[in-house]
């Protein structure tokens, strides 16, 4: 018999594919905060979102979240355009992840008024994300890529690397002719 729990997970699945773009089986969504345009997600399928999600698509954005991806509790990630997390992904609690940025043009006028600016974000596949890691707008990161616990990342950043810091900087690469990691 199958726990108590799978249940539940199984009528919530039920429910979430009814209001999302997208939502693959077996996936699961724990308790969200908040979510805002959830046609426009994209869930695939073996996903594990714990407690706390709040996911924003706003304008046209859209959200995409491909196969075997688990993700920790409070992760907040806002769309304005396509954002992609790739297959493979392990993020940590507490990560934020957009692809928009506020704009401060015109500084009598508030900024929640001013038009926003999207710039493309995406994880690539198998990368990991520490606890409390930022991923801003206009980040790309290869796949296979390691971002600290706490690191503020904005930039292109090439397969393998190892990312920390804030603002984060590559601290390593996986050289694959010798099949070892090396230093920066």
């Amino acid at each position: 018999m199958a726990p108590f729990y799978k249940i539940f997970w199984t009528i919530r699945a039920v429910l979430y594919k009814a209001v999302f773009g997208g939502f693959g089986f077996p996936s699961y969504i724990g308790r969200p905060t908040f979510l805002l345009g959830t046609r426009r997600m994209h869930i695939g399928k073996r996903i594990r979102i714990f407690p706390g999600l709040r996911a924003e698509c706003h304008g046209q954005g859209r959200l995409f979240i491909s196969d075997n991806v688990s993700i920790g509790q409070n992760f907040h990630v806002i769309a304005g355009g396509d954002l992609h997390i790739e297959s493979g992904c392990l993020i940590s609690g507490d990560v934020f992840v957009t692809d928009i940025d506020h704009t401060f043009e015109k500084v009598n006028m508030p900024v929640f008024d001013q038009p926003d600016k999207v710039s493309p974000t995406r994880i690539g596949e198998n990368c990991f994300l520490g606890i409390g890691a930022r991923i801003q707008a206009g980040t790309i990161l290869g796949d296979g890529c390691i971002v600290g616990a706490n690191a503020v990342v904005r930039g292109i950043f090439p397969p393998h690397s190892v990312l920390v810091g804030a603002p984060a900087r590559v601290v390593k690469r996986y050289n694959t002719e010798c099949e070892m990691w090396e230093r920066c």
